[in-house]
């Protein structure tokens, strides 16, 4: 018999955000396996695979886990919803942490969980055999998967971050993230994260966050913000996405162009 490895690699994120180190994150909505390859080499900590506001399905998401599990971040796939079949649909293919949008107290963060964990812990549906488990080759799976699994939940309304407290003391919940655009929008400044109340109200979750100990993230496509962030004590912050780079560099690189030979910049809008 071949000598093949059975267990994975130790959860990189996981332990970084347990000990409160600084990591480099991607939104990835580009739902391409090829895109997934070229950004794991790039040298992030962990790249979001979004199934929220992208169209990636479950076998959409395979692919492009199966195209970074060699690169240097670890996948973080954000579900649909707080949804247990959907949780466990992701976990089975693989996924390990996952990113889970509008929680809103304690017992929506206690569901996340709990999705996650097999009976008794927990209401993960049991397979014996699938590719999280390297298909019945991981020893002791249904016991220990847990414990690289790495559950982050997004608080994104003002009712949500008057529970930050009670939802950080959940047990299993790594790590706590802010929506700064639903966030915006609850509210009432659609589209102006960046309003003063909005940023207070960021500011005061990461003093808070850090009082408790609780890792906390944020997306920032706009890197003075992200620069920002970390400085304000964030410990995991999306520095930008696939989306932006290739829409704002694709448009920067036409419009030198036209600019240096004087022809007019065209967008379709």
């Amino acid at each position: 018999m071949p000598n093949l490895p059975s267990a994975k690699a130790p959860n990189a994120l996981k332990a970084a955000l347990q000990a409160q180190q600084r990591q480099f994150g991607l939104w990835s909505s580009l739902c391409s396996n090829v895109v997934a390859e070229v950004l794991a080499y790039a040298g992030y900590d962990w790249i979001v695979v979004d199934t929220e506001h992208a169209p990636n399905e479950p076998a959409d998401v395979l692919s492009q886990l199966q195209a970074l599990a060699t690169g240097t971040a670890e996948p973080v796939v954000r579900v649909a919803w707080n949804d247990t079949v959907l949780i466990k649909r992701l976990l089975d293919i693989g996924a390990r942490s996952l990113l889970v949008p509008f929680v809103q107290d304690a017992e929506e963060a206690r569901a996340a969980v709990a999705a996650t964990r097999y009976p008794p812990q927990g209401v993960r549906g049991v397979s014996v055999s699938q590719r999280a488990n390297r298909f019945g080759r991981v020893p002791n799976y249904l016991h220990k998967a847990h414990e690289e699994i790495c559950v982050l939940v997004q608080l994104e309304t003002r009712a949500a971050l008057t529970q930050l407290e009670a939802i950080a003391a959940v047990e299993g919940i790594d790590g706590l993230f802010i929506g700064p655009s639903d966030l915006a929008a609850d509210l009432g400044h659609l589209g102006n994260a960046a309003h003063p109340e909005v940023q207070a109200a960021i500011a005061d979750a990461c003093t808070r966050a850090r009082a408790l100990g609780k890792p906390l993230g944020i997306l920032a496509p706009v890197e003075a913000d992200a620069r920002r962030y970390f400085e304000m004590g964030f410990t995991f912050v999306a520095i930008g996405s696939d989306v932006g780079i290739l829409a704002n560099g694709s448009t920067s690189l036409v419009a030198r162009m036209r600019e240096a030979v004087g022809t007019p910049l065209r967008i379709a809008v």
